[in-house]
């Protein structure tokens, strides 16, 4: 048995093959959907996935302020947040921040599922998100594919 040919495969920035997809959030539930993107990210999905290597996927979201949060989730959970100042704390809930902000919403959820490393702060930035069902990266031609389909 010929043991070259067995040869553990490491993917670096020059052989990664990065691509551009489309995510509809219409009627997708926030958790799960977040769970998804930041695999698609971080390029888990792919069989040449390196750990140390931004080889995940470039992502846009469309449809944001469509997406679901179930349960009571969206009034019974508490963020928190400190401006810095003396008696600064502020708390807001999911639910505020989806009628007033849904890409904040959907990029604090996805950044909470990346590693919390140096990688996580790059690869974040592969992640864009619209309200709207128009996109600014048609020029890239993404392809929409189907979360439901992956685990």
């Amino acid at each position: 048995m010929d043991t070259l040919s067995y040869k553990t495969i490491s993917a670096n920035k020059a052989t990664v093959t990065k691509e551009w997809v489309v995510i509809d959030a219409t009627n997708q539930v926030l958790g799960r959907m977040g769970a998804k993107v930041a695999k698609l990210l971080r390029g888990k999905y792919k069989p040449n996935f390196t750990p140390h290597v931004d080889c995940g996927d470039n992502v846009i979201i469309i449809n944001a302020e469509k997406l679901v949060i179930t349960g009571n989730k969206a009034t019974d959970r508490i963020y928190l947040r400190y401006t810095g100042y003396p008696g600064g704390q502020r708390e807001y809930t999911p639910g505020d921040l989806l009628k007033k902000s849904p890409e904040k919403l959907i990029r604090k959820v996805v950044k909470g599922m990346l590693p919390k490393n140096r990688l996580s702060d790059a690869i974040i930035n592969n992640l864009y998100i619209y309200n709207g069902s128009e996109h600014k990266h048609e020029a890239q031609q993404p392809k929409l594919i189907d979360l439901n389909s992956y685990k």
